[in-house]
């Protein structure tokens, strides 16, 4: 299994203790249910992927594992018994058997897989190939420029538009590279972000979540949150100031990884 990037400081922050109800909303490849589990608390484990799901679920033991969106955390908790809670946990980046086992084109490392970028694959309808078809120019430039600030997204946008198919990850990249001019992984990465935020409705989804976690939590609960991406960093920002947040400051690291080069913990007490 894939150890989370901020393991240790994001399950530290959570403030585990024997015996309490943990929920990780973002299940992933088990790493954060594991050391909660490991430290003594209950844990209830969400995740939206179900191929995530089917691969793991009976290899962690004393886990209550539910398929299902994390925006919906509230209702999952209360369906399932479990809440109130001490503390709700946030991954908001992709794991790496996602990225590399999936086949769903998270990677643009992987030319040759097609341009789906769902996380769900059963329930959402709508793939990054059709999102592309379905917005003009101009929506799809509002798109990217909206999720990835990346500054060249009109020319981009233009360029995928421009009537060439765009079926696989090698397409899209083709489609970057002629725009730009030039081959460049941090524009890869913004771009191919920006498509699976708005294809996963990732933002809302987040706002969603805070929301409903907030409601569900014991006096004093802790929601943490690792986030990758300077818009989901801004959301929890906001979202913590009508509480308070354990530190002034996030935890940041830079990562160094080719899909995610830094990360930020913030942790909201309620």
């Amino acid at each position: 299994m894939h150890t989370p990037a901020l393991l240790k400081e994001a399950v530290e922050s959570l403030n585990v203790t024997s015996g309490d109800k943990f929920i990780d909303a973002t299940f992933g490849e088990g790493g954060y249910s594991q050391e909660i589990l490991r430290r003594g608390g209950k844990v209830l484990a969400i995740d939206l992927d179900r191929d995530q799901i089917q691969n793991l679920k009976s290899k962690i033991p004393n886990l209550k594992l539910i398929q299902g969106n994390f925006a919906n955390v509230e209702e999952i908790a209360k369906e399932n018994d479990f809440f109130p809670v001490a503390g709700v946990i946030f991954d908001l980046g992709l794991s790496m058997g996602q990225i590399e086992n999936s086949g769903r084109g998270f990677s643009y490392k992987k030319t040759d897989e097609p341009l789906d970028m769902r996380i769900d694959a059963v329930n959402q309808t709508t793939a990054a190939a059709d999102l592309i078809r379905q917005k003009s120019p101009t929506e799809l430039y509002e798109v990217l420029a909206k999720n990835s600030e990346e500054i060249k997204s009109k020319i981009i946008a233009e360029e995928i538009k421009r009537g060439r198919k765009m079926e696989s990850v090698g397409d899209l990249i083709g489609a970057i590279d002629r725009a730009v001019g030039f081959k460049s992984q941090s524009v890869y990465a913004r771009i191919f972000q920006a498509l699976r935020m708005e294809i996963n409705h990732e933002l809302d989804n987040l706002k969603r979540a805070l929301a409903g976690a907030s409601r569900i939590l014991k006096k004093n609960g802790r929601i943490v949150v690792v986030s990758f991406h300077s818009l989901e960093d801004r959301i929890v920002k906001n979202f913590g100031k009508q509480y308070r947040f354990l530190n002034k400051k996030p935890y940041s690291k830079k990562l160094g990884l080719s899909f995610e080069r830094s990360a930020k913990i913030r942790t909201i007490i309620i």
